[in-house]
């Protein structure tokens, strides 16, 4: 009979990191643990306040469907069984690796990715701060092909110009999360166009993002906290321009490589991100990276330290994850 363990793990951060809806200084992760036998499958996830989750409720959610799980409920099964969310996300990348070990087979071929996963290039993601922190940051990091800029509103122009005169050579795409009103986007579209930015990440509420349907804007726009799963994709079209999948918020590997396949149908960019987490939740996102116009997983990157076997990143380029990680 399979045997299930969840653990919550807190993880320092090298810095604190904030966004728009505030700051941290550790990751919180919940990591399952499905046993059969000899083959052990390992999977972590990030509750996330902003959709009413947190490591109790995650875990919870888990224990709900402990006998299910021992019964031999399998990927197909918890999509029902759960809810999208972090949740899920733990326990279908825990069975997707346990599965691998199962039958020797690593998780891009059942996963049926035409040849095996290459490096990415990540985006390096630096924290919302004054212009001047920011453009400290972004000096330190200037060697870096792709940063990602937090902001929140106003003084956001004076934010990413000074990261720009900071890191003239680094491509940048900037991530609002919600921060702005819709009489900011035309002006600061237009803008970021004049400084190099090449995509503008969920400028709006997700619950007032239709007014983005008739508003000009040079760059691209990417969704994020309005971006689930399949279910609510087609009122994405128009609006946006690109879609950011994270693991976290599908609930899973399963879903996300749909919702992905769906995306690119319904002629949206892909970007691939991540909440702050270990090398344990970059590894399936990994997967889903492949041929993503934007790669967002830099969360280990933003650690103090990262886990046992984690991810190998050679400045900005991300290794594949080896076996002794997941999958």
């Amino acid at each position: 009979m399979l045997q299930l363990s969840i653990e919550t793990q807190s993880w320092p951060l090298a810095a604190a990191f904030s966004i728009s809806r505030g700051t941290k200084t550790e990751a919180k992760v919940v990591v399952v643990e499905l046993r059969d036998g000899d083959y052990v499958g390992w999977g972590e996830c990030v509750p996330y306040a902003r959709y009413g989750e947190s490591p109790d409720s995650v875990t919870a959610q888990i224990q709900g469907i402990a006998d299910m799980l021992r019964g031999g409920a399998g990927p197909a099964d918890i999509q029902a069984l759960l809810p999208a969310g972090a949740a899920r996300n733990a326990v279908d990348c825990a069975l997707w690796d346990l599965e691998a070990k199962r039958f020797g087979i690593p998780a891009w071929k059942l996963a049926d990715l035409k040849k095996a996963p290459e490096p990415v290039t990540t985006a390096y993601t630096i924290s919302l701060g004054t212009p001047e922190a920011m453009a400290e940051s972004a000096r330190a990091n200037a060697h870096r092909p792709l940063m990602k800029l937090k902001l929140t509103g106003e003084g956001d122009m004076e934010r990413v110009a000074a990261v720009r005169e900071a890191a003239p050579a680094t491509a940048l795409i900037v991530d609002a999360n919600e921060g702005w009103t819709i009489d900011m986007v035309e002006p600061y579209s237009a803008a970021l166009a004049r400084l190099g930015v090449q995509l503008i990440e969920q400028p709006l509420p997700a619950d007032r993002d239709e007014a983005l349907a008739s508003v000009t804007h040079p760059v691209p726009i990417c969704a994020d906290e309005s971006a689930h799963t399949r279910h609510g994709l087609a009122q994405l079209i128009g609006r946006y321009d690109a879609i950011n999948i994270k693991l976290d918020k599908t609930g899973g590997l399963t879903e996300a490589l749909a919702l992905k396949d769906a995306s690119l149908v319904a002629g949206l960019e892909i970007m691939v991100g991540c909440m702050v987490g270990t090398s344990l939740g970059m590894a399936p996102a990994f997967l889903l990276a492949q041929g993503a116009r934007f790669v967002d997983l830099d969360g280990p990157l933003l650690l103090a330290k990262d886990r046992a076997h984690g991810i190998v990143y050679d400045g900005s380029r991300m290794l594949p994850p080896g076996p002794d990680l997941w999958g």
